[in-house]
């Protein structure tokens, strides 16, 4: 491709970014309750109490050295995942995932086993295991060559590959195992690296991510620096090295703030004030003018007629501020009083700040997909569906441009509204349908508990009936989480001692 195609599509992209949200209104909805109630296991192809207490009581005789119950129990593992793929294929929807992250604890003998069999219990065939979060990697200890330490440090298991175990163990159970990673958000580690601060995503008010987010554990980088980029592509090709089946990106956005902070309405509240991220957003000009009227605009929030009449003055060659994606006006600017130029001008440089805030996402999307493109696995990117609305004068602080994601990526829409009943997950999955491409691959996340209600949201069969009757034509559906699901295992695993 061409210098100038590429930056035709370049400009074409980063433009799209500014044009208007679609809003959907929720509907009457029919009561799913007592439809779910009478759901029987099966109807999710779930594995009924009796064949889950034998394979379990098989798993701990062989886990005792009963070679009998070892051969017995891998012959179950099989039976069930054949069982399961058959399963899915004639019911909706044929994709049913689980997210998971796993501990230092579970490289105990058997427990990885244990995690998997409850998954393939409860109809599940895809798995989204977590292998970045918090600022560690899911990586061997010494063989981790990314700058993020491992998540398991016990002494004594430096060698253990604990991702690519579990791909191998889902596998095995007929079970797809996709390496879930978060993106934007680097963690606390990072910040913690004197090399790495010019990395790091920074506000107007001189604030980093650890300052607006409540428990000070994330830290958002500058998504044009290029060493945050070399950073995260090294750990992607690492990852993809143990050959998961698919890719999810999480964390595809900036920060979620609280209160008024929610919502960006001047330039200050903007992550643009890291070195990378600004000589970016100085390139997209197209003349000394609007080279000036940008840098003006980003040290004061405002461009004053002032500010527009000196402009004039120090380039009078040049006709109107031009930078990319603005189309001036027809008349010429000389016939044009300052009062009439400089709310327009205004208005269109906030629209560029808030177009390069969230060119900067899609960019990183791009780059850090590419690896796993080029061997053929599956990447998708997981969003909130209300990451990109416009809120009166302002926008959503997270700015996810997740409308303008690649259709050649699956969408993974986390539908986590709280509304005490279905009403507020179907609008959240009507506005993603609405805006989606032709042939986007959609698989939304819902969060809750099969057969009881939890955080003010439905048990998830009442969730999964509601998206049935109004998405039929979805493919598949995720949980949000294992550990919701078996809690109690979870608090286990997560502090207990490895021995």
């Amino acid at each position: 491709m061409s210098n100038h195609s590429l930056n035709v599509a370049r400009s074409t992209l980063f433009w799209r970014c500014l044009f208007a949200v679609v809003f959907t209104s929720s509907s009457l909805l029919p009561n799913f309750e007592s439809k779910a109630a009478r759901a029987q296991g099966t109807e999710y192809c779930q594995l009924s109490s009796t064949a889950v207490q034998e394979k379990e009581s098989l798993r701990l005789s062989a886990l005792k050295g009963n070679e009998d119950a070892q051969t017995s129990y891998q012959n179950m593992v099989e039976k069930h995942g054949e069982e399961l793929r058959e399963c899915r294929t004639r019911t909706w929807p044929q994709i049913q995932a689980i997210w998971l992250r796993l501990y230092p604890c579970d490289i105990q003998p058997g427990t990885i086993d244990q995690i998997m069999d409850r998954i393939v219990n409860r109809g599940y065939n895809q798995v989204y295991l977590e292998v970045f979060y918090d600022g560690q990697v899911l990586l061997p200890a010494r063989a981790n060559p990314t700058v993020w330490p491992a998540v398991i440090r016990t002494p004594g298991s430096e060698n253990v590959d604990i991702l690519a175990t579990a791909i191998k163990k889902g596998r095995q159970r007929g079970l797809k195992v996709y390496a879930w990673m978060f993106t934007i958000n680097f963690g606390y580690t990072y910040a913690q690296r004197r090399d790495r601060q010019g990395a790091i995503a920074r506000n107007g008010k001189g604030q980093t991510s650890l300052y607006v987010v409540d428990n000070g554990s994330q830290v958002f980088i500058d998504p044009y620096n290029l060493q945050a980029k070399r950073d995260y592509y090294q750990l992607v090709q690492e990852i993809l090295r143990r050959r998961p089946d698919g890719l999810l990106f999480d964390y595809v956005r900036y920060p979620r703030q609280a209160g008024s902070d929610s919502i960006a309405t001047k330039v200050s509240d903007l992550w643009l004030f890291s070195p990378a991220t600004q000589e970016a957003l100085f390139k997209r000009a197209q003349n000394y003018k609007g080279l000036d009227l940008i840098r003006r605009f980003l040290s004061k929030g405002y461009v004053t007629g002032g500010d527009i009449t000196d402009v004039d003055k120090l380039y009078p060659q040049e006709g109107e501020p031009l930078w990319q994606g603005r189309i001036p006006p027809p008349a010429p600017s000389s016939i044009l009083p300052v009062t009439d130029r400089q709310p327009l001008l205004q208005w269109e440089l906030w629209q560029l700040a808030v177009a390069h805030a969230m060119q900067g996402i899609l960019d990183f999307v791009t780059l850090a997909s590419y690896p796993a493109k080029q061997q053929g696995i599956p990447t998708g990117v997981v969003f909130f569906p209300d990451g990109n609305q416009t809120v009166g004068k302002g926008y959503d602080s997270r700015l996810q441009p997740w409308d303008r994601f690649p259709t050649t990526l699956e969408w993974h829409p986390m539908l986590y509204g709280t509304c005490g009943n279905v009403s507020c997950i179907v609008t959240q999955v009507q506005r993603v349908l609405s805006m989606a491409k032709p042939g986007t691959q959609i698989m939304p996340a819902l969060a809750g508990q099969w057969g009881k209600s939890v955080s003010n949201r439905p048990p998830l069969e009442v969730q999964m009936q509601a998206l049935r009757q109004f998405a039929p034509q979805l493919k598949g559906v995720s949980h949000f989480a294992y550990s919701w699901q078996y809690p109690e295992s979870d608090s286990d695993r997560k502090f207990c001692r490895v021995k």
